[in-house]
């Protein structure tokens, strides 16, 4: 007797448990370029190790799908890695997911601790930004449309970017070069710090200047802020607590909540063979098209 075949209602629940299995794995030993194997190399051209800094961390690869007919959006993501680790080579899946839906995708490094300490990794993402703001064009972007993203520290980077303006008017540009912003699974109200390699790298336990929500004093870009239920790395009320501030100057925010999905099991829904574990690429594409 033959096994029977997992149905189309149990495949969503196996996808979500393989890949919280992978995300265990994934989360102890960090080995996402294994990731690439499963990504395709096609539809897309790959611009690798643009500088957009002096230092060898500030490096950005720029995915531009084949055959645009017109400047297309542009997104600009920053992976985590609690500022201490990781390599935009291994977001390959993160690039492929984007510029197969006709957007520019940019994937960037950053200085890491201790390297630097809080600003500098949110220097190199407003230096980045500013970089692709002048280059899009380049690579078939629309220097007017860019949105920014992140996952975890990432995320961080990205919304504390959009919200302090001093980053980027400090690079000779202003809020209004981001029209959204995307943030997986981010930290923005983590207060009191208790690890004492974040408070050394944030300048003291409770540096409240060292927290987006405490950065929002007026009118900021539109903003999606996604997490997972079951998120025990970045807890979920960081999404919440930094909507809260953004609508309480009257900005538009969202928060989208996937139940059953961890910390590491969000951002792998963007990998093939994973997708269907959460809505995590249509919610991005339906924001940006939206704006």
């Amino acid at each position: 007797m033959g096994l029977n075949p997992v149905g189309k209602s149990m495949l969503p629940k196996v996808q979500a448990l393989i890949a919280a299995s992978l995300g265990a794995l994934l989360s102890a030993c960090q080995p996402f370029g294994l990731i690439n194997l499963l990504v395709s190399r096609s539809g897309y051209d790959l611009h690798r190790g643009l500088a957009y800094g002096d230092d060898p961390r500030q490096r950005l690869d720029i995915y531009v799908p084949r055959g645009l007919k017109a400047p297309a959006p542009v997104l600009l993501f920053f992976y985590g890695g609690s500022w201490q680790l990781g390599t935009r080579g291994d977001y390959l899946a993160l690039g492929q997911a984007f510029a197969s839906a006709g957007i520019v995708t940019a994937v960037a490094d950053y200085r890491l601790y201790p390297q630097v300490k809080y600003p500098g990794f949110v220097e190199d993402a407003a230096r980045a930004l500013a970089w692709l703001h002048a280059h899009a064009g380049e690579y078939g972007g629309d220097g007017a449309r860019i949105f920014v993203s992140g996952h975890s520290a990432g995320a961080y980077n990205a919304v504390m970017l959009a919200s302090e303006p001093q980053f980027l008017q400090a690079k000779g540009g202003s809020l209004d070069w981001i029209k959204g912003v995307i943030g997986i699974a981010g930290p923005y109200n983590f207060l009191p710090m208790h690890d004492p390699a974040y408070i050394d790298m944030f300048h003291g336990a409770n540096n409240i200047d060292s927290m987006p929500v405490h950065h929002v004093n007026g009118a900021r870009p539109p903003m999606l802020l996604i997490t997972g239920e079951q998120d025990a790395t970045v807890a979920p009320h960081n999404s919440d607590d930094m909507a809260r501030s953004l609508e309480s100057f009257g900005n538009s925010v969202r928060v989208i909540r996937y139940p059953g999905i961890g910390h590491t099991g969000v951002i792998l829904s963007l990998v093939p063979g994973f997708r269907g574990t959460t809505a995590l690429r249509q919610d991005m594409l339906d924001f940006i098209h939206a704006h």
